[in-house]
């Protein structure tokens, strides 16, 4: 637990704060009991709990992370168990492998997937879906989807908690989690809530 907040049952979880909807997930984190703080340097990265890559453009998001010296403290501590979850360009983020990406786009790693970039269509076509996730009680979740991926296959150490209209869209493997929507514009906070308990059981 960070040394920031070890009386109060609250971890520290950071939202990577290079682009995309950092704002309503730092809300969503401290409805769901954590502590939430923008990220943008490695010293940052170093002092949190848990982190949340959010929405926005995958590209960008990588590209940035190489900009800010991040790209490598990352992937270091996605390898050492950081609890990690990513929303939409997140989950590209996370993917070890991407479909229709550009040749030059990076990611993180820590989920063994193919994740397809944009697979439900451009901005006109997001929607919103009742989804419902294994691990979340309560009933469906709603799901935001924005230009958001799918993935396409997954490993055998993959757990697929969540499928809409025959794709994948919300997966687990050890301390990563990942989902093609967006729970963080909905008001409902249950999906940080499991992130959030993924952290605290994280030694």
């Amino acid at each position: 637990m960070s040394q920031f907040e070890p009386a109060s049952g609250r971890p520290l979880v950071g939202v990577l704060a290079l682009q995309g909807d950092v704002r309503e997930h730092l809300v969503a984190l401290g409805e769901a009991g954590a502590v939430g703080r923008p990220v943008r340097r490695p010293q940052e990265l170093a002092e949190v709990d848990g982190l949340v890559i959010p929405g926005g453009e995958s590209t960008t998001i990588s590209k940035l992370a190489v900009a800010f010296g991040l790209l490598e403290p990352l992937r270091a501590r996605v390898r050492t168990g950081l609890p990690v979850y990513g929303s939409c360009a997140g989950m590209i983020m996370v993917a070890d492998k991407l479909l229709d990406g550009r040749e030059d786009q990076e990611t993180l790693g820590g989920i063994d997937m193919i994740v397809r970039r944009n697979a439900f269509g451009r901005q006109n076509e997001s929607f919103e879906a009742a989804v419902e996730v294994a691990g979340v009680s309560g009933g469906p979740v709603e799901g935001v989807f924005i230009r958001a991926p799918w993935v396409e296959s997954t490993g055998a150490g993959v757990e697929v908690l969540a499928v809409h209209d025959g794709h994948t869209v919300a997966v687990r493997q050890g301390r990563v989690l990942a989902t093609s929507f967006h729970p963080e514009l909905t008001g409902d906070h249950r999906v940080h809530a499991l992130f959030v308990d993924m952290v605290r059981a994280t030694p």
